[in-house]
């Protein structure tokens, strides 16, 4: 198993201890709001306190997703485990919506009903502005650990904190108004809960969902890393650029142009700078994989099928063995190029006589090959 990083250790570390803060106050807000609702007769209080009891839930939910995410790649997960993090932040998206259901739905009935309408007493109004001031600082407490460790898990569990002190505002709004004489108010207030609880988790599960299923970097983040690429020295040109999240990180796949008389050395060196200065240069870049194309092969003729050495060079001694002069080669070098394969032919020094006869012996074996469709330009070399 390859070891994870310091980042991903400390990831794992903040995210524990900001979900274990949050568990024990979402504890003590459910089980107070749910209480005091019975006891207040307040149905957007209970709404509330189910939405607490949610939260709950979905702290151990992100316990659980950054537990596993925090481990390095292994045999089954060669990528790592980022997208259990996804997954977690999908099934807090999810979680969410299934919440608001329930409580719209039980809103609405008593309001058909008005005989079940309950009338909450001013003990809800406390329980509301306490939950309001609670939820804001969890809010702000885990947004900050969020940002710092770049976790889209921990901020959609901030956004989760916000939606509870923003409910438990229209709480007591709505209790207020039940107090002040419109009995309807609190079972209203109830519905909005339910709304804003939905539209919070369609906010969250809906970016997750495009990432489980690949969905790229938006348009400019890919800007930027295709300047960030063509700024390299030896880059002509790129194509077939990818991208794809992973647990608040990103994956690049990319195909660079260069010459195509490159050494193969020379090529490895440009497309290990892509690699350096994208991970460098773009923070949630975390794996880099890049194709040194020597032509463009989204217009160029395929190479597929063209021999490999063994073949190429039995087909050419079978070609050039006649001849005296080609037996004194000492290399040949191959270029798959636009459909066919090129060869530099490599001679000694002591076989060159003069430039008549070298291209005499060049145009020699061009035209041994010139009826064998896999091969193009021959070229002869003295050195």
């Amino acid at each position: 198993m390859i070891e994870v990083s310091e980042i991903e250790k400390e990831r794992f570390r903040t995210t524990r201890k900001v979900t274990l803060v949050g568990a024990a106050v979402n504890l003590v807000l459910a089980a107070g709001k749910i209480l005091f609702g019975f006891v207040a007769q307040s149905q957007a209080l209970l709404a509330d306190g189910v939405h607490s009891l949610s939260d709950l839930l979905s702290d151990a939910l992100v316990y659980y997703a950054a537990s596993h995410a925090r481990h390095g790649p292994d045999s089954e997960h060669p990528y790592g485990h980022g997208r259990f993090e996804t997954a977690g932040t999908l099934g807090l998206g999810v979680l969410l919506m299934l919440v608001s259901i329930g409580i719209a739905w039980d809103a609405v009935e008593r309001l058909f009903f008005p005989e079940a309408l309950w009338h909450p007493s001013a003990l809800a109004v406390f329980v509301a502005l306490f939950s309001i001031l609670s939820n804001e600082w969890l809010y702000h407490y885990t947004a900050r650990a969020a940002r710092r460790v770049k976790s889209d898990l921990l901020r959609a569990n901030a956004w989760h904190h916000r939606s509870d002190a923003v409910s438990s505002v229209v709480v007591l709004v709505g209790v207020g108004g039940t107090m002040a004489g419109l009995p309807y108010l609190d079972a209203i207030a109830a519905i909005v809960v339910a709304f804003m609880i939905a539209h919070i988790g369609w906010e969250l599960g809906l970016p997750a969902f495009h990432e489980l299923v690949d969905a790229g970097l938006n348009e400019e983040r890919v800007k930027k890393i295709r300047e960030t690429i063509l700024a390299i020295g030896g880059v002509r040109a790129i194509h077939m650029l990818r991208t794809r999240s992973l647990g608040g990180q990103a994956s690049v796949d990319v195909h660079v142009l260069v010459e195509p008389w490159l050494s193969v050395s020379e090529g490895h060196m440009i497309s290990q700078k892509v690699m350096d200065s994208l991970m460098e240069k773009i923070d949630e870049v975390s794996d880099v994989t890049v194709h040194i194309d020597p032509e463009d092969d989204e217009i160029a003729a395929s190479c597929s099928g063209l021999p490999l050495r063994d073949k190429a060079e039995q087909m050419l001694a079978e070609r050039w063995g006649e001849l005296e002069d080609a037996a004194s080669r000492h290399r040949l070098l191959f270029h798959y190029l636009d459909g066919k394969v090129d060869v530099d032919v490599y001679f000694p020094v002591s076989a060159f006589r003069d430039e008549t006869a070298a291209g005499r012996l060049q145009a020699e074996l061009q035209r041994r090959v010139d009826d064998l469709s896999q091969f193009g330009q021959v070229r002869l070399y003295y050195g």
